[in-house]
């Protein structure tokens, strides 16, 4: 695992680390990190393709990526946001070590997943589709994922080309990850660092409305905002500015909304 830094950035930056959905590449924040870079320091976490690792030992690998950045670079303060899978290990992250964190953005997190039985049965599923099968359901399930009219072609096949890019045992692996995720509700209602979730209305794989309706009654500084006519995937797609949201929602630090101001 590694943090990919698309922009350079001064150290003082506040830190705005993205956590990928189930593909892992890191490469689907482009469109969002080109409208942040002038207010955070950037950085995408990547899991390799071949990664099978538990719940316990992403948190953990993750955890050292971010103290390294943090002793090499200095921050004055350091945001994540998770988006689908990444929501969940965004989740746990900052769970398990509350004093990294300033504040966090969760984007269709997938926390849902093991709620739905047909979607855990999709978990066992895959394990014994042929792989020919699997590559053309790979295609169909891009319908699921994103909303064709709000993506130009190319993050459409970006998007694509991250989701072909796992083989077929590690897709079984992380979607058994999400079928076992749990955390102890006591712990949300303790945890105080404010939380900003974005629950997109269409989303045709999971219900992240009702999930985040859900998961703000259990944080007690979170604020949730719907997004009307948003798939799963809408970090990506042309009318979503997540810079504009940040602002909308008092997300940002005092350095960053003197930036925004003099702008």
């Amino acid at each position: 695992m590694r943090l990919l830094s698309p922009f350079s950035s001064q150290s003082f930056d506040p830190l705005f680390i993205y956590f990928p959905g189930m593909d892992g590449t890191g490469k689907l924040f482009d469109r969002q990190a080109e409208k942040l870079k002038d207010f955070f320091a950037i950085r995408c976490l990547s899991i390799p393709s071949y990664d099978q690792s538990d719940w316990s030992t992403l948190v953990h690998k993750t955890v050292t990526l971010i103290r390294k950045e943090l002793e090499a670079h200095p921050h004055s303060s350091v945001y994540i946001c998770g988006e689908s899978f990444g929501g969940c290990l965004a989740m746990k992250v900052a769970l398990e070590f509350p004093e990294l964190i300033e504040k966090i953005i969760l984007v269709n997190p997938a926390s849902s997943f093991n709620k739905h039985s047909f979607l855990k049965f999709g978990v066992e599923l895959n394990q014994w589709v042929p792989n020919i099968v699997y590559k053309v359901a790979t295609m169909v399930l891009l319908g699921f994922l994103g909303s064709s009219n709000r993506m130009n072609t190319k993050d459409s096949k970006a998007l694509l080309d991250a989701m072909q890019s796992l083989p077929q045992d590690v897709v079984s692996w992380r979607l058994s990850l999400l079928r076992d995720f749990r955390i102890n509700s006591a712990k949300l209602r303790m945890f105080e660092k404010p939380i900003l979730l974005l629950a997109s209305q269409e989303d045709k794989l999971l219900p992240s409305v009702d999930e985040g309706r859900e998961l703000i009654n259990y944080f007690p500084n979170s604020r949730l905002t719907i997004l009307p006519e948003s798939g799963h995937a809408c970090l990506l797609e042309d009318n979503v500015n997540l810079l504009e949201i940040l602002e909308k929602h008092d997300f940002l630090s005092a350095s960053n909304t003197l930036i925004m101001d003099n702008g």
